[in-house]
């Protein structure tokens, strides 16, 4: 009886140890594919705050925007539009940096190949889901900044040169594979000059590309009538 009461016990544990390993491997699985991001969580993240038509339709507090501020802000969109990556000044740059604070934005990790602006394997889902969520209705016709980031190993120059081929990775990637318009993408790169997390300069947060919707499409058509 002792026997077949030690066994029932070894194979109980034996279970319990087997359950918690199936949830660790699940867990883990998922937390890698949350790496990869879907066409609806970036079309959210792009698409324009939705504006009340009249503002007795709306209950929240009201934002006020300055029409010269908006008519500067196009006016410099149009002057960028175009324009190749590295031919952008660094005061244009960070311009372009003020601008995009304010608008609808998503930080996507997208590995590239060591020393490379070659577009890694496991990071093409992601790139693919940009790329129909940039030609799905809410967003088509906008221009959107493509920012590359590193993060804080090597020199600034290194790191400059490696964020702008990178970003000119996607915007030809986006280009050839699904037809959008060059000029609607504004390529531009940062190197390791804005760290998403200063903390952890080495950290793989801060390897990153980020897209920014600038332009408005409701409040654009919306303005001229």
């Amino acid at each position: 009886m002792a026997n077949i009461s030690a066994a029932k016990t070894f194979t109980a544990i034996v279970s319990v140890a087997t359950l918690g390993a199936a949830i660790s491997l699940g867990a883990g699985t998922a937390l890698a594919q949350d790496k990869n991001v879907t066409e609806d969580q970036i079309v959210r993240a792009l698409a324009p705050e939705k504006k009340p038509l009249t503002r007795g339709l709306s209950t929240g507090p009201q934002t006020t925007v300055d029409p010269a501020v908006t008519a500067a802000e196009g006016k410099f969109v149009q002057k960028i539009r175009g324009r190749s990556t590295r031919s952008l000044s660094s005061a244009e740059r960070e311009e372009i940096a003020a601008i995009v604070k304010d608008k609808p934005k998503i930080d996507l990790e997208i590995n590239f190949d060591y020393n490379s602006a070659d577009i890694s394997a496991k990071s093409l889902p992601s790139v693919q889901a940009l790329g129909r969520a940039l030609t799905n209705n809410d967003l088509k016709g906008s221009t959107f900044v493509v920012a590359g980031h590193t993060d804080a190993a090597g020199g600034d120059a290194y790191n400059q040169d490696l964020s702008e081929r990178r970003a000119d990775a996607i915007k030809r990637y986006l280009v050839d594979k699904y037809g959008i318009n060059g000029t609607d993408l504004v390529t531009v790169g940062y190197g390791k000059s804005k760290l998403k997390d200063p903390g952890q300069p080495m950290a793989e947060v801060n390897r990153r590309v980020q897209v920014v919707n600038m332009e408005n499409k409701a409040t654009a058509s919306n303005a001229a009538r």
